[in-house]
């Protein structure tokens, strides 16, 4: 029976396919078809031999429970094991020439990129999809006006639309994150016990280039008897990164759903066991609490960086269970952002209601720099709207009456610009312009 969540939850089969023993197990095998193909290839056994490997290393006649019983009963190395159930079914001398040279990491460590090649990919498809998405919202409600929040608390009108093409740019980053991080994590190494390629003799170097050439991944500058471990935990960052602007954008959603807010409201929402009136933001709240999942799991692979010489074992352990995890939950929860997203209902007159929630006290900068461009002096224009602003919120009375009702006030303003002032739709600034802008630089992206 399935214990992890991940394996009947939260996960989407293409990503969690990647990551599956059989995969990895394949991933292995091809390695070491490259590896023989390169033999052949600079001399070192016949072209016949390489091909018989080639025949025979997949996962239909190499199979996972085979592995899985050498290495109990015989290797107990899982790599090793793989070697001695492909042997098992070459014919001829060919099984004899099976990871001629290479140690363990060699082919792990490599067939570890070939799947993070696949797993960026997918990362790198959900990414622009999402993006996608927002850059639609952020076209759809670029004059949508709404309240802006700072510390909580009601602040200045602005646009959704500048909601989303904030979240679009970020998202924007993290796609130029990935195309550089890919040039750092997807490189192999085929170059012996602790790097030297004394195994291979003078044909290291060009054992080593066949063989990446052949498996489309960049060859190391310079190895030990592992890839350094600093590739990998910029990989978790990225992931973690991405992680947390999806808690950020699934925070605010949720928020934005509040009772007392109740501006959006998600397609989907889960249903309390004994409150028949609720309905719960389940779904980005879930995306919230994966998101700490992620996050979570870079201190560890930080610390795999500093491993003892030419290398230890204490990476390994960890890598199992915090590389599939961290993306098998990213992909879910972008994909899981972008059909929320998709699906996301506006509550206008609630939009509407609450820009005027505060008695017009949201415009009181822009009435203080409208008397301050009248030549009263910024100081005194605030002394006087902060006066007044109390007045109205301690009276729970609308700001505008405020005003007509002070004579120092009404000394220096008009009704009919005070009826101006008041109107949170004409003061946004260039919310609009600066919506039109990102989607115009973002749309060239997809």
């Amino acid at each position: 029976m399935p214990v992890h969540p991940i394996e009947f939850r939260y996960s989407y089969p293409e990503m969690y396919s990647i990551f599956t023993e059989e995969s990895k197990l394949q991933s292995w095998l091809d390695v070491e078809v490259a590896l023989a193909w390169a033999h052949s290839e600079v001399g070192s056994f016949s072209r016949e031999i390489a091909e018989e490997i080639e025949k025979k290393a997949n996962i239909r006649l190499v199979k996972v429970e085979r592995v899985k019983e050498i290495e109990e009963k015989l290797t107990k190395h899982d790599l090793l094991a793989m070697v001695y159930a492909l042997q098992e079914v070459c014919e001829k001398e060919a099984g004899g020439y099976i990871h001629l040279g290479a140690t363990s990491y060699d082919i792990e460590d490599t067939a570890l990129a070939l799947q993070l090649k696949k797993a960026l990919n997918l990362i790198e498809a959900d990414l622009k999809e999402l993006l996608h998405e927002f850059i639609i919202k952020a076209e759809t409600h670029r004059t949508t006006v709404c309240i802006g929040r700072t510390h909580g608390q009601h602040a200045l009108p602005m646009t959704y639309g500048m909601k989303f093409a904030l979240w679009a740019s970020e998202i924007s980053r993290h796609l130029d994150r990935l195309a550089e991080i890919k040039k750092r994590v997807l490189v192999g190494k085929m170059n012996g016990a602790i790097g030297t390629m004394a195994s291979f003799g003078e044909k290291g170097f060009e054992i080593q280039r066949i063989t990446m050439e052949r498996l489309g991944l960049e060859p190391v500058l310079i190895s030990n008897q592992i890839i350094q471990r600093d590739r990998h935990a910029e990989l978790l960052c990225l992931l973690a990164l991405i992680a947390g602007t999806l808690d950020k954008v699934s925070l605010e959603f949720r928020n934005l759903q509040r009772t007392e807010i109740a501006e959006i409201s998600e397609l989907i929402r889960s249903p309390s066991s004994t409150m028949p009136q609720k309905l719960n933001p389940s779904n980005t709240e879930r995306i919230c609490g994966l998101a700490r999942i992620i996050r979570g799991s870079v201190n560890a692979s930080l610390d795999t960086i500093a491993l003892e010489h030419e290398r230890d074992i204490s990476n390994s352990s960890m890598e199992r269970i915090n590389i599939p995890e961290d993306f098998i939950l990213t992909d879910y929860i972008l994909k899981q952002l972008t059909k929320i997203s998709q699906g996301l209902s506006f509550d206008y007159d609630n939009i509407e209601k609450n820009l005027h929630m505060t008695y017009g006290l949201i415009l009181t900068e822009r009435i203080m720099l409208e008397l301050t461009n009248k030549g009263i002096g910024r100081q005194k224009a605030h002394e006087l709207m902060r006066r007044l602003a109390l007045k109205s919120w301690n009276e729970k009375r609308h700001l505008k009456d405020i005003i007509e009702q002070d004579d120092d006030a009404m000394k220096l303003i008009t009704k009919d610009e005070l009826e101006v002032w008041l109107n949170p739709h004409t003061y946004i600034g260039t919310s609009i312009e600066q919506v039109d802008k990102v989607v115009s630089y973002l749309k060239k992206r997809l």
